[in-house]
């Protein structure tokens, strides 16, 4: 462990318990750790001898190892964790110009093979630490207070599938919503899968009183097998169910991410097909437009929707009754799309 971004408190509290300090110290300092974005002033705890000292060897948090901001106010960061891989975060500036929202990583690379993401063409390295995860979620409420912004929401959205993480996911999500370290709070926190049907209920069984999203990008699976390589072992109808299990349990009313991509699914009848598949669901449906990532593992070179298609196709959804709007583009003008600026800086390894 090189961060307290490492620690749950009841670790911590045994941390230093071992190098014969009071546990008592241990909510303390993390409080004031997450209070100041990953920094404190140890010496003004007024901490027992040594103890201070001590801390400063282990605050030591993620090394930004690339930065693009984008004219939005979009900031994409790449960055260095201590084995020297690396990994991307974002914030994103919302419309409220007192706001922003976030976006952080769960593994190194990803093992998905998502056809049209530029994160797979790095392949699999490794899961991250809860602690890596708590450094992102830190690195960018420090870039949103720099921007005159409070971070409001997060989501795990970036590089790799959390499902796939997910005990250290929701560790990070605990040490992130909690009172007395990140404090973000549970609604805020939105955790995104492209559909592993065990993870949705394991999730839900945590009870933790968070968002789910699910990348969809197809109404039917062979489609969505083309897109997504997962599609080939849950069948669309499946992971509907395990969505329907997870709004029943949690009360917490289930994201949609659908990328509309030119000529591959986002035809009026692939429309009609999604509207019929939501009937009598009480979802949400994300429509995104497509951030190209150049030539694809298949050799594909996807293209996002025309925007008469992209507005056709929304129109079909909302008159079938389903909620579904367009999330706003941010960062078109830097590397955007998830694995972009990683791949370009080379850092894969």
């Amino acid at each position: 462990m090189t961060s307290l971004a490492d620690f749950s408190t009841e670790e911590f509290a045994r941390h230093i318990e071992a190098r014969g300090y009071k546990p008592m110290h241990a909510a303390r300092v993390l409080k004031a750790f997450y209070e100041g974005d990953g920094a404190a002033d140890f010496d003004a705890l007024k901490l027992p001898l040594g103890l201070a000292e001590h801390l400063r060897g282990l605050a030591k948090g993620c090394e930004i190892a690339a930065r693009q901001q984008a004219e939005d106010g979009t900031v994409k960061v790449l960055l260095k964790l201590a084995d020297g891989r690396t990994v991307e975060a974002v914030m994103m500036t919302n419309f409220a110009s007192d706001s922003a929202a976030g976006c952080v990583s769960s593994q190194v690379g990803c093992a998905m093979g998502c056809d049209f993401c530029a994160t797979t063409k790095t392949g699999f390295e490794r899961n991250l630490t809860a602690g890596e995860m708590v450094g992102q979620f830190l690195a960018i409420r420090r870039e949103a207070a720099m921007a005159g912004r409070r971070l409001q929401t997060l989501v795990f959205m970036g590089m790799g599938e959390p499902m796939l993480n997910l005990d250290a996911v929701l560790e990070a999500v605990r040490r992130i919503a909690s009172n007395g370290m990140g404090n973000l709070g549970w609604r805020q926190i939105t955790v995104s899968t492209v559909g592993i049907v065990p993870g949705i209920d394991a999730m839900a069984e945590a009870d933790l009183n968070i968002h789910l999203a699910v990348s969809l990008h197809a109404p039917d699976d062979a489609t969505r097998a083309r897109l997504l390589p997962a599609g080939k072992r849950f069948r669309v109808e499946d992971i509907l169910a395990a969505a329907d299990r997870y709004q029943a349990k949690t009360k917490r009313i289930v994201t949609i991410q659908y990328c509309l991509l030119k000529g591959v699914n986002d035809s009026p009848a692939q429309a009609h097909q999604l509207a019929a598949l939501l009937k009598g669901r009480r979802m949400h449906v994300n429509l995104l437009r497509y951030n190209p990532t150049g030539t694809s593992l298949s050799g594909a070179a996807y293209e996002g929707a025309d925007e008469e298609t992209a507005m056709a196709f929304l129109k079909v959804l909302r008159e079938s009754g389903a909620v579904a709007h367009f999330r706003r583009p941010r960062g078109r003008d830097i590397d955007a799309a998830c694995g972009q600026l990683r791949k370009r800086a080379g850092d894969a390894r």
